[in-house]
């Protein structure tokens, strides 16, 4: 069986918590996750068990830690959670990525448990950090789930050398058609970069624990994509 813990990353100016999952072989190798707009809510920690179980080491970050430590949103708190989480993505210093996220992927590769290859894999505001992080660190892989902030970010593009792949919803009404194609053209002739466009697939369709968001026949193929994905680039040892 899994077990979860926190652990604390510290940085030179504080620290913050992780939520961590290792799985019931004890070790294996590691996934940064990286959250959505809502903190590491439920549905983060769901994540970080279901890679547990496929037999990684999850460590999701607080990523809003300056703000306020431990921010999270669920679902029940309807459009006045969704207000508050968009404050706080409104807020983000994005100049302190690098910076946390190299501690977190340190974090986790420095865990007795993980075997040292380390990919980052983010949803929402998480997959522009997968993104991000793709091209300051150097991550065996990373995987962006619907990152809004990828297109704005195409001039990090070249940094790029770990495989990487994205996943968009077809009909996204935060992340506009126009910008997942500029991310598919961008990257079309790029050895190791995947882009996947799920039809008819709105915002956050893997977050089953949202009913406002959660969308099965997209996540489920997307899942897929995903697993033969982490086979291929951070197989278990």
């Amino acid at each position: 069986m899994l077990t979860t813990r926190s652990e604390t990353i510290t940085v030179p100016d504080g620290s913050f918590q992780a939520h961590v999952a290792v799985p019931d072989s004890g070790s294996g190798p590691g996934l940064v996750i990286l959250q959505e707009i809502f903190g590491v809510n439920e549905y983060v920690k769901s994540v970080c068990e279901r890679v547990a179980d496929m037999g990684y080491v999850a460590l999701a970050p607080d990523m809003f830690w300056r703000q306020e430590q431990g921010f999270t949103v669920e679902p029940d708190q309807g459009e006045a959670g969704m207000e508050v989480a968009f404050a706080k993505m409104s807020g983000f210093d994005f100049a302190t990525v690098p910076g946390d996220l190299a501690a977190a992927l340190g974090a986790l590769r420095a865990l007795p448990e993980c075997t040292g290859h380390a990919g980052l894999l983010g949803f929402c505001f998480g997959g522009t950090l997968a993104y991000l992080g793709a091209a300051f660190l150097d991550p065996t892989c990373a995987i962006s789930y619907y990152g809004s902030g990828v297109a704005g970010n195409l001039d990090k593009a070249d940094r790029i050398t770990c495989p990487i792949l994205f996943h968009f919803g077809g009909d996204d009404p935060y992340l506009p058609m126009k910008d997942a194609q500029a991310v598919a053209d961008r990257f079309a002739d790029v050895a190791g970069v995947e882009v996947e466009i799920q039809p008819g697939a709105g915002h956050a369709f893997d977050n089953h624990l949202n009913p406002m968001f959660s969308n099965p026949e997209a996540a489920k193929p997307a899942w897929d994509v995903t697993t033969a994905f982490l086979a291929r680039h951070l197989p278990l040892d």
